[in-house]
């Protein structure tokens, strides 16, 4: 490995966390400082409007390792998640988020894992979730059963986005045409040797949860769409379900026509319309779920637009002279963003609040290890 190529990337998506940042390093840098070996830190700020992009800058200035990338404007979790391992530089890529509910000490054992094991994928799998409220455990086990169920068992259970990538893994996901892709998904697919390692998901450090309902709620609706097209089966049997009835209905009314029976009757007819409408509102629902999705497929817009890389200024400075080159017009980036010079220049601005720590205290954490190939 060159001093270009750290040994483990680890990517941290990060949306208005100015209050567990400091928390995140005093977690995070021991961890990687104690493995002896080159790292780096990819910090994606997921265009936070908080003091979170100044917090980074200061801190970088106290931790070479950490690297900090800017998104011109909010793009979401996955989105954020992507930028940073597609521009990761690491032979193995790990993914953890800020809060300090996945704790860093167990990327220990992940890279263990990977390299005694041979395997491409580690995930981090929940093992204790009573930290999580009752609601927030029952819809995270009703969303695993549902993706199963439509995936595969291949899809590790209570396996968020913690998770360790090899370099070949992460150059497979580049590959993938899929501007949007769900993580939670499409790595297991891919169908690399892997394995798990078992931890206790912890409270969170500080600030307050990202993922309101209708953003859980979104990652499920995404999932489902963009990897099976069983709802639309489930849309055809509907209809035919539907039409089934109609038939039937029809042939009853014949027969009470000739039987002199046909005594006018609203209830039937009420829930017959009512039960025939939401059907078929039901599958133009699904049925536009999956246009929505080929029509941004048409589009083709990034699902995210790089603002600033602070690897690009050490990049671009002139290893004999330290002076910067001259500015250089915007550049395409092989991940379809792009990255101008002036917004990096911004990102390196002195930062009004400095922030990080570096103390040596860790938390403990129980769990396992389990590889699958």
């Amino acid at each position: 490995m060159t001093s270009r190529e750290p040994t483990l990337s680890v990517v941290v998506p990060i949306y208005n966390e100015e209050n567990v940042l400091p928390l995140l390093v005093q977690r995070l840098r021991p961890v990687l400082d104690g493995l002896g070996e080159p790292y780096e830190v990819v910090a994606v700020d997921d265009g936070s409007s908080d003091a979170t992009p100044a917090i980074l800058v200061g801190m970088r200035r106290g931790w070479p390792q950490l690297r900090v990338i800017r998104l011109r404007r909010n793009s979401g979790h996955q989105a954020a998640l992507i930028a940073g391992l597609f521009r990761a530089r690491g032979g193995y890529v790990a993914s953890i988020d800020a809060d300090l509910q996945d704790p860093p000490e167990v990327l220990v054992e992940m890279l263990r894992l990977a390299r005694d094991e041979g395997l491409d994928i580690v995930y981090g799998v929940r093992a204790d979730r009573s930290t999580d409220t009752r609601f927030k455990r029952f819809t995270a086990g009703l969303y695993y059963r549902l993706v199963r169920r439509l995936v595969g068992n291949s899809v590790p259970a209570q396996a968020g986005d913690f998770r360790l990538l090899s370099r070949a893994t992460v150059e497979a996901l580049r590959e993938l045409p899929e501007r949007r892709p769900v993580l939670r998904l499409v790595v297991p697919w891919l169908g690399f040797p892997s394995g798990e390692v078992s931890y206790v998901r912890e409270a969170r450090a500080a600030g307050s949860t990202k993922y309101s309902l209708s953003r859980m709620f979104r990652l499920a609706t995404d999932s489902i769409t963009s990897f099976s097209a069983a709802p639309l089966r489930v849309a055809t049997w509907l209809g035919a379900g539907g039409m089934l009835l109609c038939v039937v209905m029809v042939v009853f009314a014949v027969v009470m026509y000739f039987r002199d029976s046909t005594v006018t009757g609203w209830a039937s007819l009420y829930v017959a319309v009512l039960f025939l409408g939401a059907v078929q509102l039901l599958c133009l629902g699904l049925l536009g779920e999956y246009v929505a999705r080929i029509y941004a497929a048409v589009q083709g817009r990034p699902a995210y637009f790089i603002g600033s890389d602070t690897a690009d200024l050490v990049d671009e400075s002139s290893p004999a002279t330290g002076t910067p080159p001259a500015p250089d017009p915007p550049e395409r980036d092989d991940d379809h963003t792009t990255t101008a010079p002036a917004a990096r220049n911004a990102a390196e601005r002195p930062a009004a609040t400095p922030a990080g720590g570096t103390s040596e205290g860790q938390a403990s954490h129980n769990g396992g290890v389990r590889a699958v190939r």
